[in-house]
This record gives structure tokens, C-alpha cells and sequence, in this order.
């Protein structure tokens, strides 16, 4: 028997979705070449002088290594925190486990203009308001859930065999998390890195709550570019963060590719 195939109507209704989706980014690009001084399509020729305004203000490039700085460093704390958690519930293995997971789930559960005001209020009382760790810590939590997500599903291919053995070859604890548990897990934990930096990388509601004048995220930028005027260097940003989001959501593809042939 053969396999099922969708109909037209499936076919029609998702390629409809699929070209919806793409048409921001589809105009976006052609407008971050216009030769105009606003938003609009080019009108007389291609231009890359908004590239070059990017690349040549010292207010956009400030913008886009702060994002850089601050994604790095909560991907690192959201890798840490989401791995330990994740190696911790599948050790346990017991019923409690599956409601630290869903706790650990609330930051991308729970509307984030909520979480954001509560952050406001708490780094409030720590003196954490715009300052560069209280952005790091976060969305350096609410990258977690990405991490505990993937590397959970990498941990539940994991052969428990494996690690008996070694055990049983007088491997301690952490040998054993360090030689046999990650290395499997590896692929889980790089994915969960790479969805927490675009996390990181594309937030912003969090940041008009917690940061104002210290700390300058591009989103942060480009909102406020938005409010202020619309000058077409917000197209040639946009076009950079697509890119940079495509290019990490292919590596993302080609880990899995690879974790699957094995």
C-alpha cells in the first residue's frame, strides 16, 4: 500500500502559509538596497550606501556587539543550567522530575510582557536594572526551556547500557558525564545553544523593561530607529539578522542530520 498523500487543498493551504511567512523577508531585502532616504523599494538603481551606514556608525556597531556579548554569555549560562537540569530528571526518573521540567518550561510558557514586568520588579529590589549581567541572567533563564527541551530528547535515545559499563569498569560520576553522557548528548546540547542564542539574539520586550541607557541591544536599536524615523539601515539590520537566524537554524538541521545517520 502506498503512502498517504496530502490533497490539493493540504498543499494549497501550505504552501499559502509557507509564502506568507517568507514575504516580510522577501520585501525587506530589496528595500535594504534602495537608493532612497526612507523605506521603499529602489527607484533608480541598487545601492549598498545603507550597508554602509551600518557598518560605519559607531552607535550600530556598539549595538550589534553588546547583542553578541550578552547572547554569548546567557547561551552559556542557559546551556550550563538546561544540560544540568535535564541529566538531573532523566537520572531521577521519577513522576516529581516531569514537574521540574515544566517548571523549568513557565519562561516561554508564560506571556513574556508578564515575565518582563516581573523581572522590572525584581531587579529593582537587586540593583540589576540595566546592567549588563541582569540582561545576561535574563535571557540567560529564559534560554533554558530551549536547552532542556533538546538535550531531554537527546537523553531519551540514550542507551542506560552504556553508562552501566562504564560504572562497571570503575568509572566515576563524573567520568562517566564527561567520556559516555555528553558526548551522546552533544548534538541536544549544541541545538538547545544554538535556539537560546537566537533567543537571546532577536529579544526584545525583556530589554525595553530591564536596560535603558547602559545596555543597547540592536532590537533595542531598532525600535527605538522605528519610533524616531524610518531610516532604511533598520532594512539592512533585518537583513543580517535573517541571515545570521538561517544560517544557525541550518547548523541546527545538519547536527541533527548527522545525529540521525548515526
Amino acid at each position: 500500500m502506498g503512502g498517504y498523500r496530502p490533497g490539493w487543498l493540504n498543499s494549497t493551504i501550505a504552501w499559502a502559509t509557507a509564502l506568507f511567512l517568507l514575504l516580510p523577508v522577501a520585501v525587506v531585502v530589496p528595500v535594504s538596497f534602495t537608493d532612497q532616504r526612507f523605506l521603499s523599494l529602489p527607484k533608480h538603481a541598487l545601492s549598498l550606501q545603507h550597508y554602509a551606514a551600518l557598518f560605519g556608525s559607531p552607535a550600530w556597531r556598539e549595538a550589534i556587539l553588546q547583542s553578541f556579548a550578552i547572547a554569548l554569555a546567557s547561551t552559556a549560562l542557559a546551556v550550563v543550567a538546561g544540560t544540568l537540569c535535564a541529566i538531573g530528571c532523566w537520572r531521577i526518573g521519577r513522576r516529581s522530575t516531569e514537574l521540574v521540567r515544566a517548571l523549568m518550561l513557565l519562561p516561554i510558557i508564560i506571556p513574556t510582557i508578564v515575565y518582563a514586568v516581573g523581572l522590572y520588579r525584581a531587579f529593582a529590589i537587586a540593583g540589576l536594572l540595566d546592567h549588563f549581567l541582569g540582561v545576561v541572567l535574563a535571557h540567560g533563564v529564559t534560554g533554558i526551556p530551549y536547552v532542556v527541551v533538546t538535550v531531554s530528547t537527546a537523553l531519551a535515545a540514550f542507551d542506560g547500557r552504556l553508562e552501566q559499563a562504564a560504572r562497571g569498569m570503575g568509572a566515576s560520576l563524573g567520568q562517566v558525564l564527561r567520556w559516555v553522557i555528553l558526548p551522546r548528548i552533544m548534538p541536544g546540547i549544541v541545538s538547545g545553544a544554538i535556539f537560546a542564542f537566537i533567543h537571546s539574539w532577536d529579544e526584545l520586550v525583556i530589554v525595553l523593561f530591564i536596560a535603558s541607557r547602559n545596555v543597547f541591544t540592536l532590537p533595542r536599536k531598532i525600535w527605538d530607529g522605528i519610533n524616531e524615523n524610518l531610516d532604511p539601515t533598520m532594512a539592512a539590520v533585518a537583513v543580517l539578522l535573517v541571515v545570521a537566524t538561517v544560517l544557525l537554524l541550518l547548523m541546527d538541521l545538519t547536527l541533527r542530520r548527522r545525529r540521525d545517520e548515526h
